[in-house]
């Protein structure tokens, strides 16, 4: 292994915010870092990891939480749920999504958690091949709907 795995414990880690922003770009650094204190505040909740490389630099990033809602595609309660990962490009297929989310699944079985669950967009068929390759499997596809109340 040429990296190590490490908490996120603090909002001011540049490393985590700039994988939250690849990640999920369509929010602002602002809120990223409103989302990661609020986060962190409900630590016993969540579950951030930092995989850095040999050198200290940031190659990977899991975001993990504990659901007691009905979470699609499982049968038990509370589920582990793998909120979002993203490993820098230049080290895919390097074991690195493995070791991050192996750690998540350690951590919701810690957490009492029988089964962990992820979600990915309809389109992304680079992450639905990246879970599959993880030993997650498909449950279900949904398409949601929604309508204003104010018209």
């Amino acid at each position: 292994m040429d990296f190590v795995l490490q908490k996120c414990t603090s909002s001011l880690d540049p490393a985590w915010l700039e994988f939250r922003l690849a990640l999920w770009p369509e929010s602002s650094a602002e809120e990223h870092l409103a989302e990661m204190e609020e986060q962190l505040s409900l630590s016993s909740r969540h579950h951030h990891l930092l995989a850095t490389d040999a050198t200290g630099t940031p190659v990977g990033l899991a975001e993990a939480s504990v659901r007691h809602d009905y979470v699609n595609g499982t049968s038990s309660s509370p589920v582990a749920f793998l909120e979002g990962i993203y490993v820098h490009p230049s080290w895919r297929r390097h074991g690195v999504a493995r070791a991050l989310v192996a750690a998540v699944m350690n951590w919701g079985r810690s957490q009492g958690c029988g089964e962990l669950a992820s979600d990915a967009l309809l389109e992304n068929t680079s992450s639905h091949l990246m879970h599959e390759a993880l030993g997650f499997e498909e449950t279900e596809r949904v398409v949601y709907f929604r309508m204003s109340l104010n018209r």
